[in-house]
């Protein structure tokens, strides 16, 4: 704890620096717990979404099997093309927001290859756009983290250092100035009784 000094400019900086960590105190932990909301909603989100994929992977569990069979069909045959993402905002974290993505197809003869190529590239399309949205929210989730992990550094500086860090400066000047008040106090009731003790002795040889 840094040295303080015991003056009552010094008691007035104590005291309004309480009043400010008390005041931005709830801000920032509701700010925490929306943070914490939030990111259980994306997570739950993310679970959602892989979910979708694991059931269009068994969806097309037939597919996969005839794949095995024949190369007709690669995967190198739909590729992505662009990501559409645009921005959001968290309690004031900026994060990217998946809005879809353009996919290319690979040249291939319509006449040559199977009915089942056109089907197959559509699935896989939808798989691939699963797996960008799912990349985007754990991105969106990295974020929040992050955001969530100062904020509670920030609360808990506020709440277990500087809050009581300054109640007990506040009571350590408080209690320094209230004794050198009833010091003053006592030096002047005891000059008083000197000067009484010195006047009555000036007319007692005065009399004399």
């Amino acid at each position: 704890m840094a040295t303080i000094k015991l003056t009552k400019n010094e008691l007035k900086t104590q005291k309004d620096a309480l009043k400010m960590y008390r005041r931005y105190l709830p801000t920032l932990t509701l700010k925490k717990q929306q943070l914490q909301t939030e990111i259980r909603t994306i997570d739950a989100r993310v679970q959602e979404v892989r979910a979708r994929r694991k059931a269009l992977e068994a969806e097309f569990a037939q597919w996969i099997a005839v794949f095995g069979e024949s190369d007709a069909f690669t995967p190198d045959m739909v590729t992505v093309r662009n990501i559409r993402k645009g921005t959001g905002n968290i309690a004031g974290v900026t994060i990217p927001i998946y809005e879809g993505a353009d996919f290319s197809r690979g040249d291939y003869d319509l006449y040559a290859t199977p009915l089942w190529i056109d089907l197959a590239a559509d699935r896989m399309e939808q798989a691939l756009s699963l797996d960008l949205e799912a990349e985007v929210l754990e991105e969106q989730v990295r974020l929040l983290l992050i955001e969530l992990r100062t904020t509670t550094q920030r609360v808990n500086l506020f709440e277990k250092v500087k809050i009581p860090e300054t109640k007990t400066n506040i009571k350590k000047i408080s209690v320094y100035l209230g004794d050198q008040q009833v010091a003053a106090v006592v030096r002047g009731k005891i000059s008083k009784k000197n000067l009484e003790t010195a006047a009555s002795k000036v007319e007692t040889e005065a009399a004399e």
